[in-house]
């Protein structure tokens, strides 16, 4: 082994090992409750989702392109996947897990090729704004799901039936969170020997079993799986609860399927940003999209739910200090480890101890700095930024692809405004017959109504000269304004001559028919 090699190992997998296995313990836990609702979300078991979870993180720690970064199931993706399950589950049962793990296989396949296709290059497009509001609807969106965990339902009011948590048991679970919270903030200041959520689902699981305190653990889930999965395929008979291998399957799976493989990609492109930002780091995008289809083919085959990266989990990975690969295999070695031998300690942890690491997550995914800022950002970025977190919270069921989507069109409306304005036409008078318009900027559909008010059409018999030399036209609407100046010009009687269109500029106009510039 070369000591390039060698050096490079270190750092993708050996930098750190103690912070990264302990933040790989941390980060099982907290995908534990995310992995069973997620499951939940998608109408299937709670075991597609863990088993999904680990066996998306441990071939991701292999084959993905950006270190410490969590991938599971995530809610973005299951809630893509409810309509192929309901269309199964319809011609008979476990024909919509079927047809869910056909769609992940295909999905896997599909990032594949987008990361060779260099997909990950359209993400330049996404501005910081837009990643803004992101991270805040899914903050929101995780702190949400803690709710019901608290007796809060949205719909029906504190500690009323729509809650999963008793009138009763209410003021114990708040001081349980609370103390959770309280250790998870106050420990670091003390000491980083240990993660601070690790320490604190440790305290509050010791107090519960303690005291014999009757609240909801991780067991009120639902039921963990019994052994590890196997390896096995979707394809069969529908008597079998399999899906045929043929073209119906295939129009059934594929909207489902490409909707998750740019879903997913857009969300772990984004926590690659947000985790290249915190440790001032690059990584590389496109291998992870190829990573990620892997990871999906490999969760897939096992039974489990197709995934993307986690925000919330990969950025407490990073802040509990995990830089390495390390953390990545561990979390998913560490959930398998839970599942199979730790299985009888594993449903005594209180939800509550949970709640408090979900809700420690939420508050460090937000964009905590820009939202202090808010009054110092450019209103034009605060527009984007409310954009795109309104969209996914009005969106039902809440769409993250969605709100990026949006915002990235409200910030290309916005640039193209600003863009437009900056071009300008100036009149300089030669001498009582003669006039040359200077055009400064960028000719396009949004400047083209500036670029017409600055030219002058009542005076005829002139010789007029439009100086193009510092001017960009760039699209059929700039070529149209350009072309309707000389007509208008022409038909009064003036001797029209443009001069200084660049190549391109040139090109573009002779080859969309407009009128034949008399060009110097």
């Amino acid at each position: 082994m070369t000591k390039r090699s060698k050096t490079s190992l270190k750092q993708d997998w050996f930098g750190s090992p103690r912070k990264d296995i302990l933040s790989g313990l941390v980060v099982a836990f907290a995908m534990i409750p995310e992995a069973i609702a997620f499951s939940g979300i998608a109408g299937v078991d709670p075991k597609v989702g863990l088993f999904g979870a680990f066996c998306l993180s441990i071939t991701i720690a292999f084959v993905g392109g950006r270190n410490a970064m969590i991938t599971s199931a995530t809610g973005s993706t299951a809630l893509l996947m409810t309509g192929v399950v309901v269309t199964g589950d319809a011609q008979g049962p476990g024909v919509g897990l079927s047809y869910l793990i056909a769609a992940g296989l295909l999905t896997g396949v599909f990032q594949i090729l987008w990361g060779y296709l260099r997909l990950a290059y359209q993400m330049r497009f996404v501005p910081q704004a837009v990643l803004s509001g992101f991270v805040n609807a899914l903050a929101l969106l995780i702190f949400q799901a803690q709710l019901p965990q608290l007796g809060i339902d949205l719909l029906h009011g504190e500690g009323s039936g729509g809650s999963i948590l008793p009138f009763s048991q209410i003021p114990i679970v708040w001081l349980l969170v609370g103390l959770g919270l309280l250790i998870i903030y106050g420990l670091p200041k003390l000491t980083r020997v240990l993660p601070s959520q690790l320490v604190a689902i440790a305290i509050l699981t010791i107090i519960t079993v303690s005291f014999d305190i009757n609240i909801p653990t991780v067991q009120s889930l639902g039921e963990l799986p019994e052994g590890l999965p196997s390896l096995s395929l979707p394809f069969g008979s529908i008597e079998q609860g399999k899906v045929p291998f043929n073209m119906e399957t295939l129009g059934i799976i594929l909207p489902t399927a490409l909707a998750i493989s740019l879903v997913g990609l857009m969300e772990t492109f984004l926590t690659q940003d947000i985790l290249d930002d915190i440790t001032l780091t690059s990584s590389d995008k496109n291998t992870e999209a190829k990573g990620q289809g892997i990871a999906n083919l490999v969760s897939s085959f096992f039974g489990g739910m197709a995934g993307c990266a986690l925000v919330g989990q990969s950025v407490m990975n990073i802040e509990n200090g995990a830089r390495t690969k390390l953390s990545t295999l561990f979390s998913g070695l560490s959930l398998l480890l839970m599942i199979l031998i730790g299985k009888a300690w594993l449903y005594k942890i209180p939800m509550a101890a949970l709640v408090a690491v979900m809700i420690a997550i939420s508050i460090s995914t937000a964009d905590l700095v820009g939202l202090r800022n808010i009054r110092k950002i450019p209103r034009s970025d605060t527009a984007v930024m409310l954009m795109t977190f309104a969209v996914t919270m009005l969106t039902t069921p809440h769409n993250l692809a969605l709100g990026v989507l949006a915002g990235v069109a409200l910030a290309g409306i916005l640039f193209s405004r600003k863009v437009a304005k900056v071009i300008k036409v100036q009149k300089h008078e030669i001498n009582q017959n003669e006039i040359t318009y200077e055009v400064i900027g960028q000719l396009f559909f949004v400047s083209k109504i500036y670029f017409l008010q600055g030219f002058e059409f009542g005076d005829p018999g002139q010789k007029i000269t439009i100086d193009m030399s510092q001017a960009h036209v760039w699209d059929q609407s700039g070529v149209a304004a350009l072309d309707q100046v000389i007509r208008k010009l022409s038909k009064a009687g003036s001797d029209v001559k443009v001069e200084g269109l660049n190549k391109e500029s040139l090109d573009l106009f002779e080859r969309l028919g407009g009128q034949e510039p008399i060009h110097a």
